[in-house]
């Protein structure tokens, strides 16, 4: 701080470079910050996963269905609590573009099983009482402008295709920022009196919850045991595992973003460091002179690793300050097509420990040559 005027006037001495230098370090940090929501959003069912609950589905496929029958024997098997099922329904609001994730719900368990899940009791018990009842998570309503008591339209091109009519009677709220609130629920007795006759009875998986987490593994080996070798074999799976194996359809999301991440870095410390170097070059005569009037070798350095420190923290602030006020945005022109996107504060001080990583890393070589640099072949060279 003693010799913060000389840095910042050694700084605006190129407006223009300062600039430029400035906007490399506040686009990197965005895409920076916006790769690390990527990657949050889709690891996410994973991390907020319940470790008390297992997810089983057809073992040749999630596609593939499983009966009802199955409930009541899954039921009998030592350890297990709760069971609800579920099956993916497909439509859109009014236009293609509006999607969001539609389940066919079993009222009775779905909150004993997903009790992070918040609906108030009386709006709950609405949706008892309606057969053409429906929920929406928070988002979705928001997103739409949904007011309880509304009809909502959803087309679907599956179970006879057509229009299928609700009423929304609750808005559902998540525990953590991080639950998924764009679901929406509807219930089985109403999906089950629509579809063919083919499709009766017949649900796309179970969730369950277990007495305790050790039964997990002994509970998921004795369903797909009793269900060997039958016509619908299962796959009985931890909600992590589960949710961990959806993510790996859309290839090594984890991998492609470290790599872009990683290419990210490395071009942001070229720049940096190349910036540092020429300024470095350009005053040569300068710090010999500091040198020459009693500044310490290592004030040199310093100077020189304030100045790269100075870029930057202040790009990386710009960075993710821009991060910060356009990723909401960004959610809402994506549509859906991503899992919520939610900037943790992880990622933002992830982020600005990086841009000081890259700050310190291409300021040290060119301090470390001002600082080695002799006074009198300075001099001269100038």
């Amino acid at each position: 701080m003693k010799f913060s005027r000389l840095i910042l006037a050694n700084l605006f001495r190129k407006k223009v470079r300062l600039a430029l230098t400035l906007g490399s370090f506040a686009v990197a940090l965005f895409l920076f910050a916006f790769l690390g929501v990527v990657k949050d959003a889709f690891g996410r069912g994973a991390d907020v996963a319940g470790a008390d609950r297992l997810v089983i589905i057809n073992r040749t496929s999630i596609i593939n269905t499983i009966p009802l029958s199955y409930r009541d024997k899954i039921l009998k098997i030592p350890g297990v609590t709760y069971i609800t099922h579920d099956n993916w329904f497909g439509g859109v609001y009014r236009d293609e573009k509006n999607f969001f994730p539609q389940f066919v719900i079993d009222p009775q368990n779905q909150r004993q099983v997903f009790p992070e899940l918040i609906v108030p009791d009386d709006q709950w018990n609405a949706f008892l009482k309606d057969r053409q009842g429906a929920i929406a998570g928070a988002a979705t309503a928001e997103k739409y402008h949904w007011k309880i008591g509304e009809r909502i339209p959803i087309k679907t091109t599956l179970y006879g295709g057509g229009s299928w009519e609700f009423n929304l009677v609750g808005i559902y709220h998540g525990k953590d920022p991080k639950d998924d609130e764009t679901q929406f629920w509807f219930q089985w007795d109403y999906f089950e009196e629509k579809v063919p006759d083919r499709l009766k009875g017949q649900i796309g998986w179970y969730t369950l919850r277990v007495a305790s987490v050790d039964d997990a593994v002994p509970v998921a080996k004795s369903i797909d045991d009793q269900f060997a070798n039958s016509p619908n074999e299962t796959k009985t799976q931890t909600e992590s595992a589960f949710a961990a194996s959806w993510v790996k359809q859309f290839g090594n999301i984890s991998f492609l973003i470290l790599a872009i991440g990683s290419v990210v870095f490395f071009t942001l410390l070229l720049v940096t460091g190349n910036t540092m170097a020429i300024a470095v070059r350009e005053r040569t005569g300068e710090l010999a002179v500091l040198k020459a009037i009693g500044f310490s070798d290592l004030a040199v350095l310093l100077f020189v690793l304030g100045e790269s420190m100075v870029i930057s923290l202040v790009g990386g602030l710009m960075g993710l300050g821009l991060a910060y006020a356009m990723i909401p945005v960004l959610a809402r022109a994506l549509n859906g097509l991503l899992p919520a996107l939610v900037l943790a504060k992880s990622v933002l001080i992830l982020g600005l420990v990086t841009a000081l990583l890259v700050g310190f890393i291409s300021g040290l070589l060119p301090g470390i040559g001002a600082m080695r640099m002799r006074v009198v072949t300075a001099l001269r060279r100038v």
